[in-house]
């Protein structure tokens, strides 16, 4: 039975994070002629493409993306705790737990797109196209914390700060809602 919640869950979460990362790529005006682009929005296009014709946009904010990875989070939460759980979760705490899931994905796909680039900066040559997104989504959470701690002999240490950050926000997210968040 474990075997088959591992399966759903992270199924669910490799698709969720794909949306996010087609709402995070849309805000960062990242370049749409990128293979990673290209690869996130043919995967959520099916999906989400109905949705933005139904649902506007705010601003740079795509809402139909949004609206689709909250119904992606709550979908997850159903599909578990019917399985496991043994009946449909109440409303008030399906929307809290959807929230949280969304907001703990957010979290998690920042940390591995932080991690990516760390990665990418010690291998790469320059010239590869899975960087240049990678700098344009990270940059927006580096830039600031690169003016308050500049680098230290050439060591650029705002990816440890922003790493840390994220992982202390999903602590205390964790101790706030409990355990399997």
């Amino acid at each position: 039975m474990s075997a088959i919640y591992f399966l759903i869950d992270q199924l669910f979460n490799l698709y969720l994070m794909a949306v996010i990362l087609r709402l995070w790529l849309q805000l960062a005006r990242a370049d749409f002629y990128n293979p990673v682009s290209q690869f996130v929005v043919k995967a959520t296009q099916p999906a989400v493409g109905p949705l933005r014709r139904l649902i506007p946009s705010i601003g740079a904010l795509d809402t139909a993306t949004l609206v689709f990875a909250f119904a992606v989070a709550s979908l997850k939460v159903i599909t578990i705790s019917l399985i496991f759980g043994g009946g449909f979760p109440p409303a008030l705490p399906l929307l809290i737990t959807a929230l949280a899931l969304l907001i703990s994905q957010i979290l998690t796909i920042i940390f591995v797109v932080l991690l990516i680039r760390v990665i990418l900066s010690w291998v790469s040559q320059g010239n590869n196209p899975m960087e240049l997104v990678m700098m344009q989504l990270t940059e927006p959470f580096l830039a600031p914390i690169r003016r308050v701690i500049p680098p230290i002999g050439g060591l650029d240490l705002s990816v440890l700060i922003a790493i840390l950050a994220i992982q202390a926000i999903k602590m205390l997210f964790g101790d706030i809602l409990g355990p399997g968040i």
